[in-house]
């Protein structure tokens, strides 16, 4: 019996033992890996549209364009000091009227973008980061036009591959931290809807799905995005003003559509962390992924 309550004993205690080892590894390793907080920010945008679709009318119209947007940018889990990845999300509105003013247009879009960016620090000067790496993108709504007879709307469908690029300069104003940024966007090649040219969406309904969808390249179709920003660091708080063009083009099955925004860019967000790091993140690395 003493024999089995020993072996019993020495199995308790190794069991034990081991118990604390894997905990303390664990904790080890808590405490070695950095902490990669969110930098997230709500944005409004309002500004100017110039919106033609020649499947609705042969004219441009034009008037104010409006958004409300998410960003959310941060550094990547497998080497968070090189990499960032970046998701934008936004809803489109813009409100335009034909030259003589008695016709309105109506356009409502959705747009998500994800992207992933390979990133130099220190470039030229200790707060100067350049970003680059590739990106993917959604887009879809519709345009309306009431005052046409037969064609009243026309959608918009669009997803495509491309490129993006960041300048992010941590600087400060007087005693202020501001974070100056500039980012371009430039889609290469997708896929996107587009009838024949006075093709009525019933016919569609009917069955009619021949050359609906076509490759996007920059034969036949060119986007692009500028955006530049100054984000005021207030505290724990970031506010953001900048500017954001916005380039959507396509010219298919005797369609042309083109779509030019100039909007001023309000914001409000911060960095911020899950509530179960936030206990340990005095103690812990932060890599942030674009603030310093």
């Amino acid at each position: 019996m003493r024999i089995i309550e020993t072996g019993i004993r020495r199995l308790v205690t190794a069991l034990l033992v081991m118990m604390l080892a894997v905990a303390a590894a664990k904790a080890h390793d808590a405490g070695e890996k950095p902490l990669r907080p969110v930098a997230g920010m709500f944005t409004a945008e309002v500004g100017h549209a110039s919106v033609l679709d020649s499947y609705l009318t042969p004219i441009a119209y034009g008037g104010t364009a409006m958004r409300l947007g998410y960003e959310a940018q941060q550094a990547t889990g497998f080497n968070p000091e090189r990499w960032t990845r970046q998701l934008d999300l936004g809803i489109n509105y813009n409100y335009t009227h034909n030259p003589a003013g008695n016709h309105t247009m109506h356009a409502l879009t959705i747009d998500a973008r994800w992207g992933m960016m390979h990133r130099w620090r220190g470039v030229l000067t200790p707060g100067l980061q350049l970003m680059a790496g590739g990106s993917t993108q959604f887009t879809g709504g519709a345009l309306y036009n009431a005052n046409n007879s037969n064609n009243v709307a026309s959608a918009r469908v669009h997803w495509s591959l491309g490129f993006m690029g960041q300048a992010v300069l941590n600087t400060r104003i007087k005693r202020l931290p501001v974070t100056i940024r500039y980012q371009a966007t430039l889609p290469v090649a997708g896929v996107f809807f587009s009838p024949e040219y006075d093709e009525a969406y019933y016919e569609i309904y009917l069955g009619n799905h021949r050359n609906l969808v076509h490759m996007g390249w920059w034969g036949n179709r060119f986007d692009m995005e500028n955006f530049v920003a100054a984000d005021l660091h207030l505290g724990g708080t970031s506010l953001r003003v900048g500017y954001r063009n916005r380039i959507a083009s396509s010219w298919v099955s005797n369609i042309n559509c083109r779509e030019v925004t100039h909007c001023v860019v309000i914001g409000i967000g911060g960095e911020f962390l899950s509530v179960g790091r936030k206990q340990r993140a005095e103690s812990s690395n932060i890599i942030s992924s674009i603030y310093q």
